[in-house]
């Protein structure tokens, strides 16, 4: 049980860097792994997440070396890639797991994946279905979920209509049409984040995009880059909502990704009212920048499925912005929720509830009566062993005057491991 600081009378101030986007640290370790030469990736997230990506490759047979803050990935291209000589351990990586399904399609091998219990609850054949087009084959357990083993097959291009909203199944797809004997057309359902093609586009990949249509055209040789990973939004997103919740706060977050796709979060705190500044930062690779936000009056917010996508990692945030708005806000369209780490529209109701928050759960989201102040109900909180869960609970505590405890707190180091670090800089105790 962690003890959770608050800000209730001092608020947060200064500014930070957050930590390397999650995403494309994923896929710098898996493009640089599937490419010619050298890929050095700079600020790299080395969160359990990141690091059960960087040790499966190492697994297949990649050589990866970690000097001070750099990673350096000596690539090997599809081909090198070798059979592990045991089962890949996936961690509670749905990221790994689900764009390694699509890397592993098409080699000349068998491969096992397992991972942890929260993991091997999670959805897996979203991508195990969408890959029988390309002629993969990934066998699942009764449930559709993991243990699974990926048994290579020679890959056929394709023309695939996406049924989920998914940027990790969209990425798999793509891996797997690299991989191809003929182009492959991937149409999405709704847009999602394009980590995967911007990366694989600095490569030298064909990837050409229309509207929600994406043409990959194998062939085309991949090349060992030098990257420089971005500021995570998803996790600026906690600081940017303590600071817009938490009086007498103000906080810049530098060199944060801006990419449109991951700019939801500023959106959503925007129509809700809050006082922030973006300056945008030159450079190659996804744009980025310095934004800076204080402590704002919120209004009430309705979101919908068309809205979700764009926030869907972000979405406790969101209703934890709401928890403090003045008046009624509501979200729908929201039921990839339920298949996250936890079911996040349970998990995340049952915390504002013990916050004194007056939530009704949806099927497919939440509605919030939301005002300044609450009237806590429980002071135990629980992460229920999801990363953001915890990040949100702590970031929700800042505003109690009274002490709050944590249980599961360490999830939280699955995606940020320096969060109670960096906090504890914003409010001034270090």
């Amino acid at each position: 049980m962690k003890n959770l600081p608050s800000a209730h009378s001092t608020g947060l101030h200064g500014s930070l860097a957050v930590p390397g986007d999650k995403s494309i640290s994923h896929r710098a370790i898996m493009i640089g792994a599937i490419s010619q030469g050298t890929t050095t990736i700079h600020h790299f997230l080395k969160g359990n997440d990141c690091l059960s990506t960087l040790q499966a490759f190492r697994d297949l047979g990649v050589k990866i070396d970690m000097v001070n803050d750099e990673i350096v990935v000596h690539g090997t291209g599809f081909g090198g890639l070798q059979a592990p000589t045991h089962p890949l351990d996936m961690g509670n990586s749905g990221t790994t797991t689900r764009l390694m399904m699509g890397i592993l399609a098409g080699s000349n091998f068998s491969t096992s994946l397992t991972g942890d219990q929260s993991l091997e609850s999670r959805p897996m054949k979203r991508v195990s279905e969408p890959l029988k087009s390309f002629g993969g084959e990934v066998q699942l357990s009764p449930k559709g979920t993991l243990p699974a083993t990926v048994i290579g097959h020679p890959l056929h291009g394709t023309h695939y209509q996406m049924k989920v909203a998914s940027a990790q199944v969209k990425s798999a797809l793509i891996f797997a049409a690299l991989q191809a004997a003929e182009p492959s057309t991937i149409v999405e359902k709704l847009p999602t984040r394009d980590h995967t093609e911007i990366m694989l586009r600095q490569f030298g990949a064909d990837i050409q995009t229309s509207g929600k249509t994406i043409t990959v055209t194998p062939g085309a040789p991949l090349v060992g880059q030098e990257i420089t990973v971005p500021g995570d939004m998803s996790s600026a997103a906690f600081f940017l909502v303590a600071a817009a919740i938490v009086p007498h706060s103000k906080v810049t977050l530098t060199g944060v990704n801006l990419n449109p796709t991951r700019t939801g979060i500023l959106t959503v705190l925007k129509k809700m009212g809050a006082q922030l500044e973006i300056t945008p930062l030159d450079g190659p690779g996804e744009p980025q920048g310095d934004i800076t936000i204080a402590t704002s009056t919120l209004k009430p917010i309705e979101l919908g499925a068309e809205d979700v996508p764009a926030v869907i990692d972000e979405l406790p945030l969101v209703a934890l912005l709401a928890a403090c708005a003045n008046g009624r806000s509501r979200i729908t369209g929201a039921q990839e929720l339920r298949v996250k780490e936890t079911d996040r529209i349970k998990t995340v109701v049952a915390e504002l509830r013990k916050l004194g928050v007056a939530v009704t759960e949806l099927p497919d989201g939440m509605v919030i009566d939301g005002r300044p102040d609450w009237d806590i109900q429980d002071s135990h909180l629980d992460s229920y062993g999801d990363h953001r869960l915890g990040m949100m609970d702590a970031i929700a505590a800042l505003k109690s005057p009274q002490s709050l405890q944590l249980q599961n707190a360490a999830a939280v180091a699955v995606s940020y491991p320096t969060f109670f670090d960096d906090l504890t800089k914003l409010l001034g105790q270090n």
